[in-house]
């Protein structure tokens, strides 16, 4: 079974990922990993399609980011639709215990200081940049399981629901 967990940045993707892979035996991956390199610097084009070919490849996983790739390939993909006020208030919750560090799941010497100005525009413009884009992805493919998290109540339902693929 392969797992997206998807969403904006501080939607709680690498929280719920790390739980389900923990829950189900599954590996999990973090998109960080391969998407970053030391000081937020991105993966060359090339470097960042071997990583993802190798990780689709691989017969079970979860795995937290946003990627097409990575959603063609998924089985099930949950869609975390958080609210940017939700979304900016655990970023910073977050830069404030790894301002000055990496946190986990990240290459070293990633601080968040050094990116939060991206992070604020990739929250920002997450409604109307990204999230009709993974809507359209889901319309193509109606073989794949997608499960749609927009409340603490869709959220605590996860945890009662079947995956099938």
């Amino acid at each position: 079974m392969k797992v997206l967990v998807t969403g904006n940045a501080g939607s709680g993707k690498s929280t719920l990922s790390k739980k389900l892979a923990a829950a189900s035996g599954l590996p999990w991956y973090g998109l960080d990993a391969i998407v970053w390199q030391e000081r937020w610097r991105k993966t060359p084009g090339h470097m960042k399609k071997q990583r993802l070919d190798r990780l689709i490849a691989q017969p079970d996983w979860v795995i937290d980011g946003v990627s097409s790739e990575l959603q063609a390939a998924a089985d099930v993909i949950i869609f975390l639709d958080v609210p940017r006020r939700v979304c900016f208030w655990r970023v910073m919750r977050r830069n404030y215990r790894y301002l000055f560090s990496s946190r986990p799941g990240l290459p070293a010497n990633c601080p968040e200081i050094l990116i939060l100005p991206r992070l604020i525009k990739i929250i920002w413009r997450f409604p109307s940049a990204v999230r009709p884009k993974i809507l359209a992805e889901k319309a193509r493919r109606n073989k794949q399981q997608f499960i749609h998290i927009a409340t603490k109540t869709d959220l605590q339902q996860l945890s009662h629901r079947q995956f099938h693929s």
